[in-house]
């Protein structure tokens, strides 16, 4: 939820609105997705929707690489999102692999 909060705010003067819709669909995808997953009360439903959550985060994170060699985004924001993109996605990524295992000792 704070990734999406810095996107929308980083990105509040935007003009280029194709750019700036994308990156905010996607930094809302991320928090949306963990959250369908976890109400689908099934380990499968869960990794899936994790799954996809973790590709919104890449995709952010190239959306942000653009923002930056097109000027929309200063280099210390940019950056600062492109790590945050990256820790979350190492999360996710973390946390599949955990309920990936957990679903073999089922």
């Amino acid at each position: 939820m704070n990734l999406c909060d810095e996107i929308y705010a980083a990105l509040k003067h935007c003009k280029d609105f194709g750019l700036r819709d994308q990156m905010q669909r996607a930094s809302v995808s991320i928090p949306s997705n963990i959250a369908e997953g976890f109400e689908l009360s099934t380990n499968k439903g869960l990794i899936r929707h994790l799954s996809i959550a973790k590709g919104s985060t890449g995709e952010l994170r190239t959306q942000v690489y653009i923002a930056l060699r097109q000027g929309y985004l200063n280099e210390n924001k940019g950056n600062e999102l492109v790590q945050i993109c990256k820790k979350i996605g190492g999360m996710l990524h973390s946390f599949i692999m955990a309920r990936k295992l957990k679903n073999r000792r089922l």
